[in-house]
């Protein structure tokens, strides 16, 4: 039989525990904000969102090559078939792809959530587009739920305007 003696304890004390717990906190803490998952899921979207224009963009190309015009409107989350399986949709719910026609050039913009991105129209603001004053054009806001208000801030367009 063991006998308990003060000069030889076993196990931790309950502030040994809070101290080992306590930095473990605080490496979590520091981990979480180094990684910035947010950030890393804003861009993912944004990339997404790139890649998804410019698909779209592609198929523009191939219809136009075919009738000779665009069209006038796109139905986005719908097939498009033979130029495209499916028109994507945006990965967030609340925002909107835009699409705009004349039948001569078109216009396609998203709203990018990292509006610090080297892509992104006028540092993060709205395209450039949205002050020409096509008739027909949609607004800035177009890119977001009527709540949401988001500015589309990135654009391809036809090669004969810009975004």
């Amino acid at each position: 039989m063991k006998k308990f003696s003060l000069l030889n304890p076993q196990g931790f004390t309950l502030i040994e525990l809070i101290v080992v717990v306590g930095i473990l906190g605080i490496l979590a803490a520091t981990l979480l904000a180094a990684i910035n998952p947010v950030a890393q899921f804003n861009k993912s979207n944004d990339a997404k969102r790139k890649g998804d224009l410019e698909t779209v963009q592609r198929a523009l190309e191939l219809y136009y090559q075919d009738n000779g015009s665009y069209p006038l409107s796109l139905n986005w989350g719908n097939p498009w078939t033979p130029y495209i399986s499916k028109l994507p949709k945006d990965p967030v719910s609340t925002y909107n792809y835009v699409y705009f026609s004349t039948g001569q050039t078109y216009y396609l913009y998203a709203h990018l959530q990292q509006s610090s991105d080297p892509q992104a129209c006028n540092s993060g603001s709205a395209c450039s587009g949205f002050s020409k004053g096509i008739s027909g054009f949609p607004s800035s806001g177009a890119c977001g739920s009527s709540t949401g208000g988001a500015v589309c801030n990135y654009g391809v367009t036809s090669s004969d305007v810009s975004p």
